[in-house]
Order: structure tokens, then sequence, then C-alpha cells
């Protein structure tokens, strides 16, 4: 890639193709719990390289606005929420959760209230999340639900990683399906350092792989919501290739537009939000579901989140930074492959170690980047049709509930897609550009 094509995919900011196409979809940007109750604390927001307040009125509905008052830029942050709305406190001027202006005590004449409104966002709460649209009314797409949304709230989990990386080496890691049998080593395959792979028995871990093969071989095809992709394993194999005349391993991985993925366990799904914060750093939202009540203590523990010197609940940033050596204890590297203790601490160390934004024009990409490489060409084809007027790949497609990530073993003469006949309901047809025409179209 050249350094302006890199540009292009990880600039996020308002005005920016990319930030154009984040602020096409709904994406969450806080947790319920940070606006615990009506008329509480405001809380300051950026998002997608804006500074935004949010605030639960007297009624309880959420307000996203600018953070700096319109009057003369004071932030809102520090703000009286109070009687319906939130007030700036240099000179009163007081806002209702959709931007209305209720009170300007400065300036008595109602005429400028009925003429102005303080730029405000699209807000809708659901499952513990607050989530955001930032584009135009006009192109707002209906709002989506997930699977996660149809349990009961004792059955989901959220946890919230604030992350010093741009938000496409995050999603791109998260679309590898190479590096989990590596660098999960520890978790997809126990008896690494042995060479006597022994499955992973614990069922809400999403490492926890059937077979142990480093390099799956890739079908992936796009989708109405994105695309997906079939990744197959077969225990044993040497010579590069599945055997499709024996039983293997298959793992299905949706990708839903534009930074969304589904990672499986035995009990539990995981549904994975890559949130820009700005350029330079991402929210990650994991939320994990299942047909019984979350055990949380078990899943952090899993995710490598149990350690406070490096995450913590009270304010959610990955404290892990070259000044503490990432956290890494290396005289654990006879036992352990990384040194660090789960999945979501080992995602996000790589993520970091990368730098805040990767350089792409050194990489050397390979067959198992497959995915990588579609993420990167989607986003730049939902670029290209804002930028026409359209509507983004995937920002229409309401009910996610259908998608689905299979981890399971299958007989020969079994099609991966079999298992997932409702991602390619309607699915557009396959883009005409190939993988590597990464530029955006002139």
């Amino acid at each position: 890639m050249t350094p302006q094509e890199n540009q292009f995919l990880c600039q996020v900011g308002p005005s920016t193709p990319m930030g154009e196409v984040m602020r096409r979809y709904w994406l969450p940007f806080a947790l319920s719990s940070d606006l615990p109750h009506a008329d509480c604390d405001p809380i300051r927001v950026r998002h997608c390289g804006q500074d935004l307040v949010a605030f639960r009125d007297t009624d309880g509905k959420v307000g996203l606005l600018e953070e700096y008052c319109m009057h003369r830029g004071v932030s809102l942050a520090v703000g009286r929420v109070e009687d319906r709305g939130i007030r700036c406190l240099y000179h009163g001027w007081k806002f209702g959760a959709d931007g209305t202006i209720q009170e300007t005590p400065n300036h008595c004449d109602p005429r400028l209230r009925a003429r102005l409104k303080a730029p405000a966002f699209k807000v809708h709460e659901e499952a513990g999340l607050l989530w955001a649209y930032m584009g135009p009314q006009d192109a707002m797409p209906p709002f989506r639900r997930f699977a996660f949304m149809e349990v009961p709230d004792t059955h989901r989990t959220i946890f919230r990683i604030y992350q010093p990386a741009n938000y496409l080496q995050l999603v791109e890691q998260g679309s590898d399906s190479s590096h989990v049998g590596i660098l999960h080593s520890n978790d997809a395959r126990p008896g690494w350092l042995t060479k006597s792979f022994s499955q992973n028995p614990d069922t809400l871990n999403p490492a926890a792989f059937a077979v142990e093969d480093n390099a799956p071989e890739m079908e992936l095809e796009d989708t109405k919501f994105g695309f997906h992709y079939a990744a197959f394993r077969q225990q044993g194999r040497g010579d590069g290739k599945i055997d499709k005349s024996r039983e293997m391993h298959v793992r299905v991985y949706p990708f839903l537009m534009p930074t969304i993925r589904f990672i499986p366990a035995a009990k539990v799904l995981f549904t994975v939000f890559e949130v820009p914060i700005d350029d330079t750093n991402t929210a990650t939202f994991i939320v994990i579901h299942g047909d019984a009540p979350a055990n949380r203590p078990h899943l952090r523990k899993i995710l490598g989140l149990d350690d406070a010197r490096f995450w913590s609940e009270e304010d959610n940033f990955f404290k892990a930074n070259w000044s503490n050596k990432m956290g890494q204890d290396r005289a654990k590297l006879t036992s352990s492959w990384t040194g660090f203790p789960g999945v979501a601490y080992e995602d996000a160390v790589m993520g970091v170690a990368a730098g805040p934004i990767a350089d792409r024009t050194k990489e050397h990409l390979v067959t198992a980047d497959a995915a990588v490489v579609r993420v990167r060409r989607l986003l730049i084809e939902a670029a290209e049709a804002v930028a026409k007027g359209r509507m983004p790949r995937g920002a229409d497609y309401a009910d996610c509930t259908r998608l689905a990530a299979p981890d399971q073993m299958i007989e020969p003469g079994v099609h991966w897609k079999e298992l997932v006949p409702q991602h390619t309901q309607d699915s557009p047809a396959p883009s005409a550009k190939a993988d590597s025409q990464l530029a955006p179209t002139k």
C-alpha cells in the first residue's frame, strides 16, 4: 500500500472518506451504565474524531451533543443536567436531548431559540449499550438487532477496552484466522510445547480449537452484510492442503460492515465492535451471550483482563505499553507462548505494538491474509458508495440476529455454506474488483 492509501483507510474524522463511512452506521459509543440514572452527571465522549457530550435527561432520554456550547464554545460536560436538558454554566443556555434550545437567559428574544438548534445526534439504547448514528438524517438506516439483544440481561455481559491504536489494525487482526492458533497457542492448542495437541475443554473460550492446524485453508464470499469466510483445519495436516475426502473442522466467520465480527465458543458467542475514537484510539466493545447466565469473572480471566494494573472496570483503558514492557512476563516463556495472560490481552498487545497507525507500506501479505485484504477492499468500496450518494454495504442490514458463526467438524461432502444458508439470502453479486486493488477509484 502507499502512504496515501493507508491514510485513506485510517482517518476517521469529519469529512474524511472513512469518517463519512463510519457515520452511516449505528455504532455503540458508551455503556448504559455510564449514565446510570436521570439527571446524572454528563460524560465526555470522543467518537470518530469528534468531541461530544452525552447526558440522560429527567425523563431518562439520552442526548448526544457536540461538546462545546454553540454560544461561546465552553464544554457542556461541566454543565448542569436538570429539568429535561443540559445547561451551560457560562451563560445558562440550556439544550434538550434533541438539541432544541430551551433557554437563553442572557438573550430573551424567542426568535433565536426558534431559529437555532445545537448539533445533536440520534441515540438508541439497547442491551446495555448506547448507540449513535451521526450521518445525514435522510440517509439514516434502520437500527440493527443482534442475537445478544434476544436473551435476558443476565445471559449477556459486556467488556469495553480503550486501546491506543487505529481501528483498522484491530479489525484486521480480528479478521485473521491464522493468528488464533499461533498467538493464542496456550488456549488454542494446549500441549504445543511438547507437540502433543489436546483440545482445550473450556466451552467459554473462543480460541479453543478442535484440531491443530496453523495454516487453515480459506474460502471467502461477499454478502449483503459484508462478507463471510470459512477456515478449514485438519488434524495432522502437513502438505499445506485440506483433504476434503476426510472429516475436517470448519469455523465460519461473518464480518458485518463496517467493523463488527462474530467469534464462537462452544457455549457462547462473542460479538465484537471496533469503534474508532479518533485516528489513533479505538474503543473495543466485546458482547458475550449464551443460553445460560454469563460467568463474567471466568470470561474476564479468559480475556486476560483480570489484572487491574493493565485494565480495570473503572476506566477501561488498556494500560500495557512499552514503559511497563507491555506487562509481559518473559520468565513464563518456557511454558507460555506469549508471556501474556489471555486472548483479549494478547490481541490488544499486537494492536498496540504495531504503533498508533500501522505502516502498511512495508508489509508482505500471504495467502492467509485474504480476509485482511477483503476488509480493506469493502471499506474502500463503502467510501466510494458514500461519495456517490449511495448507502454503503450492510448499513440497511437490520436483522443481524440471523448471523451465525458455526465452529464444528463436518463430514466429507458437506459444504460450509450449508451451515449458514441465511447469510447469502439476497446477497449482492460479487465485486468485479480484484482483492489486490486497494486504491480508491480515481
